[in-house]
């Protein structure tokens, strides 16, 4: 059997006599001697937890690759008479019950698991002081802690760009606490789920003089985005100058490794129409476990109205999945033309107005990966409220504000929902699902929320739908052939009220196919997509193609 070309890559244990345990035939194959050996004292300790205390392997005889071994049971201890021994009632009560051998392995688990969560992670368990009782035993429990460890500082392994006091505040390893494995196992999944890094391995414990510095081997994602469309084109209002069109999308992310995130959107797809976004976040501000954001954006709609936002953000990660951000805004909508509106008699559907917005926005992230997650779900829930006050334009009648309250209260729910099925090693679904509500007495159009495109409903225009009220489902199974590269067919269902339209319910339906190709340097996304609703018939005409490249570095 040794001389074989099989054997020269693989070690046998064999039987001298048949046992009724995990043992599959005379003989077994493993890939090395210790793959082996674990397997002989795994069969020992599972028989011990299973009460047969007598329980050994006798190796009998061993040749080359080969491992004869007798196993050897012996009686079966059916019940342990439990004392509480040196352990204090705090820690584990102990029944006066006779216990099996199962429930007293559990009571040893319990008991090490919360001295593993209370700084003694060396501590161990045993009986001590047997006595044979009947088919039983009588025993004392006998704990002994080992030192106490505290936490140290961590340490980081590997290019990350990232510093140690900004892992330190994310894993919420406190130094000069008790050491918890709970809290390691905890603070690992917060550092794994990072979207500025991945963790390469386990992390590594240290310990030294009582103290225990745990090592986290990073690596670098290319978190950084940059995407753009830009346009040239004659400007047929003034003859001879040129038009600027397209977008841009600038994320920079985690600057000078401190979680430092800058991102400006721009979009100008015609002359008269454009929208600006600008924000800037800083993580653990003075040391502390808030991260702060500023926010700028501005909307410029045709010849109708321009908006604008500023904001401030102050957000928190709990321990688990969750994370808070306390917010608030002061929103302005300006008419940039009353000519329209000289002559009315009622306020309309836009107009000048102030909005001091205050809201909080929650995030529950399961999600297995933050870029490119296959399974797990996110949810988002955000509520706001505040005062609006309309201005009064001179552009357009007095009469038109008569009998208004012109300053009212305004409030806003918006939530979302995405889930990522897991099937096979290349097929998963995604689904998502979004909602909003938007509620003031003198509710104006240039106060809607903006809808479809890329991101929202397929098929139309970016922010071509204004709505009060919205409801939209997205369903996208996926083929994928890259860890983020992916063939996938979709259809998106809308609900939407604007109330400003005779026919305020807005049903918008639509479907199509794409493709999600990652490189090197970034994701090159191409989708087709066909949109209905009541003014817009199913039809190739009506359309959308959505695609770009999207740079990651």
């Amino acid at each position: 059997m040794s001389n074989s070309a099989f054997s020269q890559h693989s070690y046998w244990l064999g039987w001298r006599d048949s046992i009724d345990r995990d043992t599959s035939g005379k003989w077994k194959v493993f890939e090395d001697s210790l793959q082996r050996n674990f397997y002989l004292d795994s069969l020992v300790q599972k028989a011990w937890e299973e009460g047969y205390l007598g329980a050994a392997v006798d190796r009998l005889e061993e040749q080359g690759d080969s491992l004869l071994v007798k196993f050897y049971q012996g009686p079966k201890i059916e019940q342990i008479h439990l004392k509480q021994g040196n352990l204090s009632e705090d820690l584990v009560m102990i029944p006066s019950d006779p216990l099996s051998f199962t429930e007293v392995n559990q009571i040893f688990i319990d008991v090490l698991e919360k001295a593993e969560n209370t700084g003694f992670p060396f501590a161990y368990v045993r009986l001590d002081s047997l006595e044979r009782v009947e088919e039983g035993l009588r025993a004392n429990l006998k704990l002994n802690l080992g030192p106490q460890i505290s936490w140290d500082t961590l340490q980081i392994e590997g290019n990350s760009v990232t510093k140690g006091n900004y892992l330190q505040r994310l894993s919420r390893l406190e130094i000069g606490t008790p050491f918890s494995q709970k809290e390691l196992e905890q603070a690992t999944k917060r550092i794994g789920r990072s979207p500025y890094f991945r963790l390469a391995s386990p992390p590594q414990i240290n310990f030294r003089l009582q103290k225990a510095s745990p090592v986290f081997q990073l690596s670098d994602r290319n978190s950084n985005v940059l995407d753009g469309i830009l346009g040239v084109l004659p400007n047929e209002n003034q003859p001879g100058k040129v038009l600027i069109t397209g977008q841009l999308d600038l994320e920079l992310y985690h600057l000078g490794g401190k979680g430092r995130d800058v991102s400006v959107h721009w979009q100008r797809f015609n002359e008269l129409t454009q929208r600006l976004e600008l924000e800037v976040k800083e993580s653990f501000v003075f040391g502390s476990g808030l991260d702060v954001s500023g926010e700028f954006s501005l909307l410029k709609q045709d010849t109708s109205f321009i908006n604008r936002r500023i904001g401030v953000h102050f957000g928190y990660q709990s321990k688990g999945p969750l994370y808070f951000d306390f917010f608030l805004r002061r929103q302005a909508g300006d008419l940039i033309s009353t000519t329209a509106y000289s002559e009315v008699t009622e306020l309309p559907e836009t107009a000048d107005f102030r909005w001091s917005e205050y809201g909080l926005h929650v995030t529950l992230d399961l999600l297995d990966d933050v870029i490119a997650p296959r399974k797990g779900a996110k949810i988002e829930l955000g509520l706001s409220a505040g005062n609006k006050e309309i201005l009064q334009n001179t552009g357009i009648p007095e009469e038109a504000y008569q009998g208004l309250d012109l300053r009212t209260p305004q409030y806003s729910i918006a939530g979302k929902v995405e889930k990522h099925f897991y099937l096979k090693r290349n097929w998963g679904i995604y689904w998502g699902a979004a909602a909003g509500l938007i509620r003031n007495e003198n509710l104006l159009q240039n106060d809607l929320y903006r809808l479809g495109g890329l991101q929202s409903i397929r098929g139309f225009n970016e922010n071509f739908f204004f709505a009060r009220d919205y409801f939209y489902m997205n369903l996208e199974p996926r083929l994928f052939f890259g860890e983020n590269s992916f063939l996938f067919l979709f259809s998106d269902l809308g609900l939407l009220e604007n109330p400003y339209f005779a026919d305020s319910i807005e049903q918008a339906f639509s479907f199509g196919s794409g493709i999600s190709f990652e490189t090197d340097s970034g994701v090159f996304r191409f989708v087709y997509a066909v949109g209905k609703t009541k003014e817009q018939p199913l039809s190739l005409q009506f359309s959308k193609i959505h695609f770009g490249y999207l740079v990651r570095f």
